[in-house]
């Protein structure tokens, strides 16, 4: 049985080499021509009329590396990871071509198109040559073994069935032949790809140069861990899945007094030298705290871009709704109010006088809730207690209402996040909660805002299915704040909203 899942491994990877330089004979037939293009359009750059090949050069090679990058990770299970974005800087169109052609990254690209076909052509001749010799056997030997009636020569040698028995006897070790050179070729290729590849981690931090180096893994990757997120990033802030057993990957623990600091993915053949990979961890665990620090701050600042987007778009949207209300329901109700005042002129009636009085005072009331939903007067005439009680009175399920605020006005976006929070969140109660009781609580802390929200309704929210949860949890962002949310199935749903001042 072992035998049997070995050989099959090895066939495995046998076929995945053929595979990745078959799957990536686009790239070697299109190299040469994308880092000609950057080429002839650095040198024309120089009286001006380049700028455009450069451009279009640059980006020929980066899509090209981008699809040898993912056959490499689909056929060779190379882990090459994305290699991280220009960042553009100030500038018009020729300081932006001049940064592009200073970019050692690019460059770096471009050498490697530049050997990409020669270097496929070898492989190729290495890949074949057993796989021909394999089939010439093959061939040879079947057709020495139909010949019993009839003898055929090559060259000096009569294919007669005895010596096709020898050619089948001699196609076995011809078959592991290939398997062991197609199996060498496949971790050859995987070194090349990864040493190639793999973005210089200078670029990615000075810490994984130096894991890099004294490891001798240049796949080495380091996710940081942010504890008020729970989860692990890069160093651009983008989320980290840890690798599984049997991935070809592996993964090692950072701690520093006691705390998580970051792990350390690398190839999973370091795992013989696991005390190696932990000495290096504990080395450089100060350098990956610095680092940790930085990576969440690129986190929070992607987070923040994200949530404000979102909330621009909400706000648009909001705007779009109101004014559809306001045309389609307030403004057309007065339209009709004042022509019937002008048919009131011709013949006065108490009755008719009365329903007018109760169809305008609907009106009013309705322009009173869009008004109070774009932004409560309430709020912005007395301050937050007195808004939150009037959330509270309104709401179509009994709320109780804890509040321990100061008489002085806290700051105005404080005030609103906290107070559409509120809204939003006793709207959900009253739609989706089915709830007898809510609760609301908000107090001053030195530094921060505190408002929780609960319920004794069905619970089992989701607090990542999006819709009004996302809208609080953008709303919460806006002024650097957190939300909690905890939601049992059936004990209700209870919201911690900490918003600093």
């Amino acid at each position: 049985m072992i035998a049997t899942f070995e050989l099959d491994r090895r066939l495995a990877r046998a076929g995945h080499a053929v595979a990745y330089l078959v799957v990536s004979l686009p790239v070697t037939l299109l190299a040469w021509p994308a880092v000609a293009l950057l080429v002839i359009g650095a040198a024309l750059s120089v009286v001006g009329i380049g700028l455009p090949l450069v451009v279009a050069g640059a980006s020929a090679c980066r899509t090209l590396a981008k699809l040898d990058r993912r056959a490499a990770n689909r056929w060779l299970d190379a882990q090459v990871p994305r290699y991280p974005g220009r960042v553009r800087g100030p500038g018009g169109a020729l300081r932006q071509t001049l940064d592009l052609l200073s970019e050692r990254g690019l460059w770096r690209m471009a050498a490697f198109l530049m050997i990409r076909p020669l270097l496929a052509l070898a492989l190729l001749v290495v890949a074949l040559t057993p796989v021909a010799v394999l089939a010439l056997l093959l061939e040879l030997g079947i057709e020495a073994l139909a010949s019993a009636s009839q003898v055929d020569y090559v060259g000096p040698w009569a294919l007669t069935p005895a010596l096709g028995v020898v050619l089948l006897a001699f196609s076995l070790p011809a078959a592991a032949l290939t398997i062991a050179t197609l199996e060498t070729l496949y971790r050859v290729l995987c070194v090349i790809t990864r040493a190639v590849m793999i973005p210089r981690a200078g670029a990615a931090g000075p810490v994984r140069e130096m894991l890099a180096e004294s490891l001798g893994d240049r796949s080495i990757t380091v996710a940081y861990w942010l504890p008020d997120r729970e989860k692990f990033v890069d160093e651009q802030g983008r989320d980290v899945v840890l690798p599984l057993p049997g991935s070809g990957r592996a993964w090692t623990a950072v701690e520093r007094d006691g705390r998580r600091v970051a792990a350390i993915l690398h190839d999973a053949s370091l795992d013989t030298s696991h005390q190696l990979v932990e000495a290096a961890a504990a080395a450089s665990s100060m350098a990956l705290d610095n680092e940790r620090l930085r990576a969440d701050l690129q986190a929070r600042v992607e987070e923040l871009r994200l949530s404000r987007y979102r909330i621009m778009e909400a706000g648009d949207a909001a705007r779009r709704r109101i004014e559809r209300n306001l045309h389609d329901g307030a403004q057309q109700q007065l339209v009709a109010l004042a022509l019937d005042l002008r048919m009131l002129k011709t013949r006065l009636k108490d009755d008719a006088i009365d329903d007018l009085s109760e169809r305008l005072a609907s009106a009013l009331a309705e322009l009173r809730e869009l008004a109070r939903g774009i932004h409560p007067a309430v709020l912005t005439d007395r301050g937050l207690a007195p808004a939150i009680t009037s959330l509270a009175e309104r709401a179509t399920v009994p709320v109780d209402v804890d509040l321990d605020l100061p008489e002085e006005r806290l700051p105005a976006p404080v005030e609103a996040a906290a107070y559409f929070l509120v809204a939003e969140a006793l709207t959900n109660v009253a739609r989706y909660a089915e709830a007898m009781q809510a609760w609301v609580e908000v107090k001053l802390e030195p530094e921060a805002l505190i408002v929780r929200v609960a319920d004794d309704g069905v619970g089992g929210v989701d607090p990542t299915a999006g819709g009004g949860l996302r809208g609080l949890d953008d709303r919460v962002a806006t002024v650097g704040g957190t939300l909690e949310i905890d939601s049992p199935i059936g004990e209700g749903t209870r919201l911690m909203a900490r918003l600093p001042l």
